[in-house]
């Protein structure tokens, strides 16, 4: 076992239990216990709603107690949005999976405790949990859906295995503009500018700096260069064309 095991205590709506499986595989999960759901298993609309991980689905394991489903664990989470009145160590998500990944890594088994969507996990199924994991939320409204709960169990623990690294970085494919490029790009925007009196003559200097200034700030690559110059061009010999 080398990632946390997911634990549905009595989910009742399939939907709800695709949705889980959907936000497992988002995140690097893949194995799903079900402990007695609701109308047994597996239920209609399930494979819809977990989008394509239908292959967590399809390994569930099913367990008629939380004890029977923790039996094989060393360290079990349980979640809940209330304060229960036991002695037990309290986790955000992050935390839990911090100490999650520690007990991984040192051979133990892990798992997560989920409950019923109206009710949550009853009092003797937390006592089975060596520590409780809750979430930050507004007082309020502090009621979570479950799959909702379970992606952000999930999250935290692939951006602890993963670094937080991002699928893309978005940076430029471009190198950055030459000052030669820039510069020739700016004698051109300004003798096309000239060429229609756009510059009050006592005017010009000064506002050729601040249109040279507006597009230094712009950080300019090379291929935005070319882009801007076509796009110039393409408009002043449109005007070429148009006059009489």
């Amino acid at each position: 076992m080398t990632r946390p095991i997911i634990i549905l205590v009595e989910p009742q709506l399939a939907e709800n239990i695709g949705m889980v499986a959907r936000a497992m595989a988002n995140f690097g999960l893949s194995e799903l216990r079900l402990v007695s759901p609701r109308n047994g298993w597996p239920k209609k609309g399930a494979h819809s709603a977990a989008s394509g991980a239908t292959h967590i689905l399809e390994g569930a394991k099913l367990y008629d107690t939380a004890r029977e489903a923790i039996a094989d664990l060393n360290f079990v989470f349980a979640t809940t949005a209330r304060e229960r009145g036991q002695m037990k160590r309290v986790f955000g998500p992050d935390a839990a999976m911090t100490e999650a990944q520690k007990r991984l890594g040192s051979g133990q088994g892990v798992g997560i405790l989920f409950g019923r969507e109206r009710t949550g996990l009853e009092n003797d199924e937390v006592s089975l949990a060596d520590a409780i994991i809750t979430f930050p939320v507004d007082p309020k409204f502090s009621s979570l859906n479950l799959a909702q709960a379970v992606l952000l169990v999930s999250y935290e623990w692939y951006k602890l295995a993963t670094g937080g690294a991002l699928p893309f970085a978005g940076g430029m494919i471009s190198p950055p503009a030459t000052r030669e490029s820039v510069t020739s790009f700016f004698d051109y925007i300004e003798a096309e500018l000239e060429a229609v009196n756009f510059y009050p003559e006592d005017k010009k200097p000064i506002m050729a700096r601040n249109m040279r200034d507006i597009f230094h700030r712009l950080a300019m690559t090379e291929q935005e260069v070319r882009t801007l110059r076509g796009a110039i061009r393409a408009l002043a010999e449109g005007r070429r064309l148009r006059k009489p």
